[in-house]
């Protein structure tokens, strides 16, 4: 299993695409906790997935950040 340091507001691929109409892989972390908060980086929907699960679909991390990445729909 990985170890990655993942914090908030950080941007992540993970291995399998959203199943929005841009099939985009990259998410922000916008909650952490025993459950994380991602959002999708094509469509902007949030996810609510447990740490487990996450852990084991991240494939790394793309960015760090501290801020919030506003989507302009």
């Amino acid at each position: 299993m990985k170890n990655l340091d993942y914090q908030l507001f950080d941007i992540v691929e993970m291995k399998k695409e959203h199943p929005c109409s841009t099939r985009c892989k990259k998410f922000q972390i916008v909650r952490l906790g025993a459950d994380l908060k991602i959002k999708c980086l094509g469509c902007g929907n949030i996810i609510l997935i447990d740490r487990d699960h996450f852990n084991h679909r991240i494939r790394k991390i793309l960015q760090h950040s501290d801020k919030e990445i506003f989507l302009e729909k």
